[in-house]
């Protein structure tokens, strides 16, 4: 299983558990409602057991059918699509799947109401009552306001990244904190030209599909895309998750066979394939939450700064992959690729040299 398959099976436990209590907090509200003096008490066949079996029963039905919609295919079919968009899905799949939940709990419960088959008629007025009673339309108006709510959620989380909504949400980050970070600079070749070429709008589509293609390969090896600014994409790694099995290198290179593979739809669409050069460094950093209007969790150290430097060395020495010395020092390059040593540098804007070595694939490297 990938880790966006893992990714989006996390996301459906989330929203089973989040709906499962939800499904509890509508049983203890209907039983308090119930209890107030302004009603006139529950009906001789309530039984609060039996409510909470119907509301937890919904709940699981409701995110097994349209949880899985939400995750596995809204989600994901309609990426480039609005929340407004998205939200209209979701809610003709949610009125189907009430229907759904209805017949099936009904068809449940109302025989074990009346101790008869549903063919009877006695169970099938009983069943009749059950689809229109006015319970009904309250928990559909709840379990929409729900839906719509956990879809709107979705689209935070997608805006701010994995895992950022969560940090905010928690103030992880409210106190800045130092982290041990690896971070790779990932920037297209020769964009202007291609601006140029296919213009504007075009250009742009072209962005936007290659930052989609890019993502799996990124998640895959336990990265994740802190920024995208322009042409370029800034990918970050927990120290540790990074050089474990080279992954901060081995992103590189499995982007680079994604988007080859990827080949034919960039020729049929744009005419061209992109290719894109890659600068990599690691070192301490300062994480803290940013904003008030529009919050962010940023990254500010020299690293950055010098990641970026070395990124800029690609197109002098005609390179595809460069990294710090302070990283390469620290991964185990045993297999697939091996470094090219280019000798220390020094980078504009910086007083000290850094030893900087290329990549290249074993076969090539040969």
């Amino acid at each position: 299983m990938n880790p966006r398959t893992r990714l989006k099976f996390r996301q459906l436990g989330v929203i089973t558990c989040a709906w499962l209590v939800v499904g509890v907090l509508i049983t203890v509200y209907d039983h308090l409602v119930l209890l107030t003096n302004n009603s006139l008490g529950p009906s001789a066949d309530y039984s609060f057991v039996l409510s909470l079996v119907f509301n937890l029963g919904s709940a699981l039905i409701g995110a097994a059918l349209g949880g899985s919609f939400m995750v596995f295919f809204v989600n994901e079919k309609y990426q480039d699509k609005s929340y407004g968009y998205t939200i209209m899905a979701v809610s003709v799949s949610f009125l189907i799947i009430i229907l759904i939940i209805m017949l099936v709990l009904g068809s449940v419960s109302v025989p074990l109401k009346t101790g008869r088959p549903l063919s009877d008629p006695i169970t099938q007025e009983a069943f009749r009552n059950f689809l229109f009673d006015s319970s009904r339309l309250k928990n559909t108006m709840v379990w929409f306001i729900v839906v719509a709510i956990t879809q709107l959620l979705f689209q935070i989380s997608s805006k701010f990244g994995q895992g950022t909504f969560g940090n905010i949400i928690r103030g992880k980050y409210n106190t800045p904190k130092e982290e041990n970070r690896i971070f790779m600079f990932l920037d297209l070749n020769s964009s202007t030209t291609m601006a140029e070429q296919l213009g504007d709008e075009k250009y742009h589509e072209l962005l936007k599909d290659f930052f989609a293609d890019i993502t799996n390969p990124v998640l895959a090896n336990k990265g994740e895309i802190y920024q995208y600014v322009g042409d370029e994409v800034i990918v970050a790694w927990k120290y540790d998750d990074g050089v474990e099995s080279n992954r901060c290198v081995q992103c590189f290179f499995d982007i680079k066979l994604h988007i080859e593979q990827k080949r034919e739809k960039y020729m049929k669409r744009y005419g061209l394939v992109p290719s894109f050069k890659a600068g990599i460094h690691c070192g301490k950093v300062v994480a803290g939450e940013v904003g008030i209007i529009k919050r962010d969790i940023t990254y500010s150290g020299d690293v950055l700064n010098t990641t970026s430097r070395i990124l800029s060395m690609c197109k002098e020495f005609n390179a595809e992959i460069i990294a710090s010395s302070d990283l390469i020092s620290n991964l185990s390059l045993t297999s697939n690729y091996t470094p090219m040593p280019l000798g220390a540098i020094k980078l504009r804007g910086k007083e000290k040299e850094v030893l900087l070595s290329s990549f290249k694939p074993l076969a090539l490297a040969s």
